[in-house]
């Protein structure tokens, strides 16, 4: 998951705008019409030089090149003046579709960007238009046209290329579609149906709940709620949970305004966790993705194998030559839009599909039969195992080999990330990345993240794989006295080239998860003195914080595992664990509850993975219906799914696939369809990371600005700040769909 500002490597796009204005300003390019059939003082990089064809100017662009910058056609010496808007425009054709990183820049490193764009160029000629606001003065910036990553050389041809100054900013408004907001996807029988409804009124409203043919069924008034703070916009509330009979089509209708369609049932969130669990394999390293498991349009070669171009994760070196062993770390999970696999993310990530397999053992009534043996997408059905374990190990292996070898300093504490030297450009398929890839040091909570994620592992094998049962509770083991010893080496928060730094200074929390995980799983005195001693232990805030637990907060792990698996904590021990789930969970619903649009998340919780925290907040509340049978829990959860499948202030569903408006354009690097159109959108049931009011990344900066927090999402895929994707984003998901389809085939009321 990116978490740094990008260089020459990875070049933000934007979205152009219709409504900008017409620049009257200077002309700052020399020669961009080729009148005189000069080329000067345009350049190019050497394997695309550039010729003038009848008044165009030309060149022939190599194939079998990786990155948009490995061919560039540019000019020099611009002059911009901060908080100046300019319009950039030219004329493009291309004897076979090609897509051009547009980007007026700095010159030299760290080449921060002031416009950048992806144009698709075709081959009949077309007019490109863009207007931007310069941030800081520059009297020599550059304006480029990246257009190398093709496998098929091609020529391209450059026209009427005009850069001034005087334009209108542009102003971005987003589609939000109709103002009456429901859950796309639907409502469950015996659930709570709740929808919102913007307006300027503040009179309440008659709506009307109409059938797929047009009739009515039910009409009621609305609830002025007044200005919501996190979108800013002034709403009404409407309930019509009383509806109970199942169908498809439904609408609500409010004045002249009608919701997206939905459905009413209890077969409605089956296939939403196939595919948020689908993700997993999609996203595997070093291994083929077969066809006949995700279909043509997804399938692709191993990735990071040690073919070219790629260099494999079989042999990888430190970083800096900090160590003089290399790691077979073959295998895993890629994280997120990039080619990285880190400790940190990967840990939480494969936690909570073991959790969301372990919560079938546990809970009365919860279904295990569509995690089971030939139920998921992945190639090992059929061995007997559950699937989910299977897909489980894949990454479990992984974490395991990202261990310092025996005989090593520091044996037994973890690496913290494996990833490319330096940002992999976008799109990019890992059977195609030529990046030398390199293991970062070792931490603190990378070497906890192995033991926590081992002990529950070691427990869930068992029955299955006694062998690896065993090896994953030695490392578990090794792993945590490993931590204990070297407690406070921490992650750079620097070191964030080609991949995220992951850092984290607190570890706290940590250290409570994976004493609670071999606790529970051996039943060891040391370990359950570890977890009564720590500062957290008996504290709903500190295990269960009310912005969400995340791969920077995984107390919350130890602590529903706690509550939930049975252990050797006395009956009193075992009462306190359970009330700090139920405190936690009571903040959470009176939280929903106060929220216009239901979400459990307050006004300050808008940050980078907005979803996956209220997708956490939700794990908790789903997990104290679970415990106590009690319904305000349960409406939580859904309210939560409704907020994520469109009643949002944006009237999005972020999950793709899922909801007549989905997002699709997630950041990834090949599932990127909005930059070659070759290539698909991501696969149904992976879920954007939502709005952040932080605008972290150039996108999400030059259309944002001034953005609600519950507003500042773009789908785009350029603006990975608001809509990258990530393993640990969609392991909650899997988990909630899996806990709400239970709900939908009655095992819980």
């Amino acid at each position: 998951m990116l978490g740094v500002a990008l260089g020459a490597g990875l070049i933000a796009g934007a979205i152009t705008l219709p409504n900008a204005g017409a620049a009257d300003g200077p002309e700052l390019i020399v020669n961009g019409d080729f009148a005189d059939g000069t080329t000067e003082p345009w350049w190019w990089t050497a394997d695309n030089p550039g010729e003038v064809v009848d008044g165009q100017l030309c060149a022939d662009i190599p194939g079998g090149t990786s990155n948009p910058w490995d061919a560039i056609i540019g000019q020099n010496d611009l002059a911009l003046t901060a908080g100046e808007s300019y319009e950039l425009s030219y004329t493009a054709t291309a004897t076979a579709a090609a897509s051009s990183r547009t980007a007026v820049q700095q010159a030299e490193e760290p080449y921060d960007t002031e416009l950048s764009v992806v144009d698709q160029i075709g081959t009949e000629p077309t007019t490109f238009t863009h207007v931007f606001t310069v941030g800081a003065d520059n009297d020599a910036a550059q304006l480029v046209f990246q257009v190398g990553g093709k496998a098929d050389p091609y020529t391209l041809c450059l026209d009427d290329i005009s850069l001034t100054g005087g334009a209108e900013p542009p102003v971005y408004e987003p589609d939000t579609g109709s103002p009456v907001r429901v859950n796309q996807v639907g409502y469950l029988t015996e659930g709570p149906k709740q929808g919102t409804f913007v307006t300027e009124s503040t009179d309440a409203q008659t709506w009307t709940l109409n059938d797929a043919s047009g009739a009515e069924v039910a009409t009621g008034e609305t609830t002025p709620l007044g200005v919501d703070p996190s979108s800013e916009q002034n709403v009404q509330g409407f309930d019509f949970s009383e509806v109970t009979a199942p169908g498809d089509g439904y609408t609500v209708t409010i004045g002249e305004e009608t919701s997206e369609p939905f459905a009413i049932g209890d077969d409605l969130y089956s296939t939403l966790r196939s595919d948020a669990l689908a993700y997993f394999y999609h996203n595997r390293s070093g291994i083929e993705i077969d066809a006949e498991l995700v279909g043509e349009e997804y399938a692709r070669p191993a990735g990071h194998v040690n073919e070219a171009p790629n260099q494999g994760d079989d042999g990888v070196t430190c970083w800096k030559n900090e160590c003089d062993y290399t790691l077979d770390a073959a295998g895993g999970w890629y994280d997120a839009g990039d080619h990285g696999k880190y400790v940190v993310n990967g840990g939480i990530s494969v936690a909570q599909l073991l959790s969301s397999y372990e919560r079938t053992l546990t809970t009365e009534g919860a279904n295990g039969e569509p995690l089971g043996d030939g139920a998921l997408a992945v190639p090992e059905q059929g061995n007997g195992v559950p699937d989910i374990l299977d897909e489980a190990r894949w990454q479990l292996e992984f974490l395991l080999s990202m261990r310092v070898p025996e005989g090593e300093q520091l044996a037994g504490m973890a690496h913290h990330k494996l990833h490319d030297a330096a940002w992999t450009a976008l799109p990019t398929l890992p059977h195609q990345d030529a990046q030398p890839r390199e293991l970062h040091p070792v931490s603190t909570a990378a070497t906890l993240n192995v033991a926590a994620a081992a002990a529950q592992g070691a427990r869930l094998f068992a029955e299955y794989d006694p062998e690896f049962a065993d090896e994953l509770l030695a490392a578990a083991e090794s792993s945590y006295a490993a931590a204990v010893a070297n407690p406070d080496l921490l992650a750079d928060p620097n070191d964030g080239v080609g991949g995220g730094a992951y850092s984290d200074a607190k570890l706290t929390d940590e250290f409570y998860w994976a004493a609670a995980e071999l606790f529970v799983t051996t039943g060891e005195d040391t370990y359950k003195e570890a977890v009564l001693g720590s500062e957290l232990h008996g504290d709903a805030e500190g295990v269960f914080p009310p912005g969400g637990f995340s791969w920077g907060e995984t107390a919350a792990l130890g602590g529903l595992s706690l509550a939930t698996v049975p252990n050797a904590l006395s009956e009193a021990e075992l009462a306190e664990v359970r009330a700090t789930v139920a405190e936690a969970a009571d903040g959470l619903v009176e939280l929903a509850g106060g929220e216009a649009y239901g979400v459990p998340l307050g006004v300050d919780g808008y940050v980078w993975g907005s979803n996956s925290q209220v997708l956490n907040n939700m794990v908790v509340l789903a997990t104290a219906h679970d415990l106590t049978g009690e319904t305000a829990y349960r409406d939580a959860v859904l309210t939560g799914l409704d907020y994520l499948l469109g009643r949002n202030p944006l009237n999005l569903s972020y999950v793709t696939g899922y909801g007549e408006r989905d997002v699709h354009n997630q950041h990834h690097r090949f599932w990127a369809n909005q930059l070659d159109p070759s290539l698909p959108n991501p696969p149904a049931g992976s879920v954007a990371g939502g709005p952040n009011s932080a605008l972290q990344d150039p996108v999400a900066e030059d259309l944002l600005q001034g953005c609600a927090p519950a507003m500042c999402y773009v789908d785009d895929i350029e603006s990975y700040s608001t809509n990258e994707i990530t393993i640990n984003w969609n392991a909650p998901l899997a988990w909630i769909a899996s806990y709400a389809d239970d709900l939908g085939g009655g095992a819980a009321e």
